[in-house]
Formats: structure tokens, C-alpha cells, sequence
């Protein structure tokens, strides 16, 4: 099933290009575009989405102002032309940021982030109850392996095969080297007690990455070996910068 999208934009060029690539993605379905944020306030009032499109600068709302107004829980990726609105949109826990000019690639990825919380959450429905507990589906075994339960089985794997976890509410999503990932019923802070504390730093409420996966980093993100990146939290950005100036 497609996941129910609207996107937002005041440049009509802007909005017939995203338009445009979402028609390209398979797993998305827009049902609606608007060139204005007030517009899509009043059309969500009587209907819903799973993901929203929204540019931030547009001069009747600002996207910001737009997500802090909705009730409904729809996932958004922002899109926007300047790079400091993304401490933002992850304050708003946007499910990433597109930074304009960006391509079928960019917004793939993102929409593919989406698509895993939406899956995590179809999951949750599946698995029945709004607030299911820890059942010790992760647990470290001997040096360097991490036990982790998801699809219905159990799986070993290494921890240097681990480039990153990613939380989504009771769930940590555990990203590997070989572009695969587990999903397994678990709180992202009970899962850090299991880490190697030497080999793993969380920096972001929602993030863990492996240090050894480190390809680079800029003001507000830390880019990995698998081509992806993370969030880097306020409270977590002065003992990420002691790590990489003590490496150095």
C-alpha cells in the first residue's frame, strides 16, 4: 500500500518538480498540492495524509508555523533553500530535510526513511496495544555480537557491522554495512546499554551511530560510510566534537 502524500510550495516550479518526482517514487501516492500552507491547513481538516511535503520560507505561513498547528501525527520532510532551517525542522522531528536544489535521489532517500517509520508503525498496529514494553529483543553476547530478535527470529550480529540505530518510538531500526536493516521491539536507551561504549556515541535522542563508520561531519550532521547521515542533537554536540578533536 502507498503511502497518502501532499506537498506544499509557494513556487509553482518548485511544486510541479517535487510533484514530479514523487510520480517517480512507487511507494508514494499524492493526492494533493497546494501553494500555500493556509490551503493545506484548511484541506486537512477534513482529510489525512502519512506524509507532507513542505517548503519552510512561504510568506503566508512559514512551514515551521504549519507543523507546529497540525493535530494529526503525519510524518513531514521539509524542503527548503536554506541549510540553517534544518536545527528546525529535527526540533520538529521531521523525518529528514531537503535542501534545494535537490534531485530523485535526495527525496528518495528521505521518502524512504518515511517509509521505514510507517512500516514500524503498521507493525505496532499489527502487534496490538499503543505502548508495548521492552521483551529483551536485544542483547549482547559474547564480544563484539549483538543478539537482536526481529522477523521472527533471532539474529547474531556484529557490532562493527553496525553502521547505525535509528529510534522510532518503541522500536530501534538497526542500520548495517551490508544496506540491510532489523527492526526489533526495543527502547533506543536500553539498546545503548548493550553498545560497546568505545565503539558506539549517541548523538541525537534518536540516533547511535558507530564511530568507526564516520565519514565526515558538518555544523549539524555526521555523515557515514553508508552514504547516509544523522542528526547531531544540541545536547549531544559538544562530546561528539570532543571525540573527533581527540582523534585527530
Amino acid at each position: 500500500m502507498a503511502m497518502r502524500c501532499i506537498a506544499i510550495d509557494d513556487e509553482p516550479l518548485a511544486l510541479r518538480q517535487i510533484s514530479g518526482y514523487i510520480g517517480k517514487i512507487p511507494f508514494l501516492e499524492l493526492v494533493a498540492t497546494f501553494s500555500s500552507a493556509v490551503m493545506a491547513q484548511e484541506w486537512l481538516a477534513n482529510n489525512e495524509t502519512d506524509l507532507i511535503f513542505v517548503d519552510i520560507n512561504m510568506p503566508d505561513m512559514t512551514g515551521v508555523e504549519f507543523v507546529q498547528s497540525l493535530d494529526a501525527k503525519s510524518m513531514v520532510i521539509f524542503t527548503t533553500a536554506y541549510a540553517e532551517y534544518a536545527i528546525e525542522g529535527f526540533k520538529l522531528s521531521a523525518i529528514d530535510y531537503l535542501l534545494k536544489p535537490f534531485g530523485l535521489q535526495d527525496i528518495t532517500r528521505a521518502s524512504e526513511k518515511a517509509l521505514s517509520l510507517y512500516e514500524l508503525l503498521q507493525l505496532q498496529g499489527q502487534l496490538g496495544g499503543d505502548n508495548p514494553q521492552d521483551d529483551g529483543s536485544a542483547e549482547s553476547t559474547e564480544e563484539g555480537v549483538l543478539s537482536v530478535h526481529a522477523d521472527r527470529k533471532t539474529h547474531l550480529v556484529k557490532m562493527s557491522n553496525i553502521v547505525y540505530l535509528e529510534s522510532a518510538g518503541e522500536y530501534v531500526r538497526l542500520h548495517l554495512t551490508d544496506g540491510t536493516s532489523l527492526v526489533t521491539l526495543f527502547r533506543l536507551k536500553n539498546m545503548e546499554s548493550e553498545l560497546q561504549s568505545s565503539q558506539f556515541m549517541r548523538v541525537h535522542r534518536s540516533y547511535i551511530i558507530n564511530l568507526s563508520h564516520i565519514s565526515g561531519y558538518t555544523k549539524g550532521r555526521v555523515f557515514l560510510s553508508n552514504d547516509d547521515y544523522v542528526p547531531i542533537g544540541e545536547n549531544y554536540k559538544e562530546q561528539f566534537l570532543n571525540y573527533v578533536n581527540n582523534a585527530q
